[in-house]
């Protein structure tokens, strides 16, 4: 008795108020660490919080880079194990040429899926190709206030270097221990 008792009171609290969360703007909704799905989530409740972003999808017509909800979708969904269902999120989560603006966002879910594939040869050459991806002409990444900051080049490499490192570890111990944590140097002006 005594450890089921001691079993319950570790299981994370994954209640929320569903309607509410349902009728936020994707912005808060999606970006918002301490409400919508990201709330959940960060209490351990990784496929409670997965389920919340597909229904939000359903209930709600994204008003722009809608791919973002399937990727963190395909993030959850990877931390759980689910490869398949993660794969199939990240290969929705792609963006054209135009909504890329050389950003390299292709490359990055190229490497992703393979690696959760652990097809090293497609890894190794989508970890390549970002490493290598130009600067876009005219990038000025801007913080949360409209100033500009220091952003090291190229994005997100920096969680392919992690599951390079990793390689035979599950998506989330790679993304949460063998990644550097945050590629921005330093705050301009």
């Amino acid at each position: 008795m005594l450890i089921a008792l001691l079993l319950t009171a570790a299981a994370p609290e994954c209640t929320y108020d569903r309607a509410a969360i349902l009728k936020l703007p994707q912005q808060a909704f999606d970006q918002d660490m301490t409400g919508g799905w990201r709330a959940l989530s960060m209490r351990g409740c990784e496929a409670e919080a997965a389920d919340l972003i597909r229904d939000w999808r359903e209930a709600n017509t994204p008003q722009r880079n809608a791919t973002i909800l399937y990727w963190h979708e395909g993030q959850l969904r990877a931390d759980l194990g689910q490869n398949a269902a993660a794969i199939a999120l990240f290969e929705r989560s792609r963006k054209s040429v135009e909504e890329d603006h050389g950003m390299g966002w292709n490359l990055y879910v190229d490497g992703s899926i393979a690696f959760l594939k652990r097809d090293r040869v497609a890894f190794d050459r989508a970890h390549a190709a970002l490493a290598a991806l130009p600067k876009p002409a005219g990038f000025d990444p801007r913080g949360p206030d409209g100033k500009p900051i220091s952003i090291r080049w190229p994005m997100n490499l920096n969680v392919l270097d992690g599951f390079a490192r990793c390689w035979d570890k599950s998506y989330k111990e790679a993304y949460e221990t063998c990644t550097t944590p945050i590629r921005v140097v330093k705050t301009r002006g």
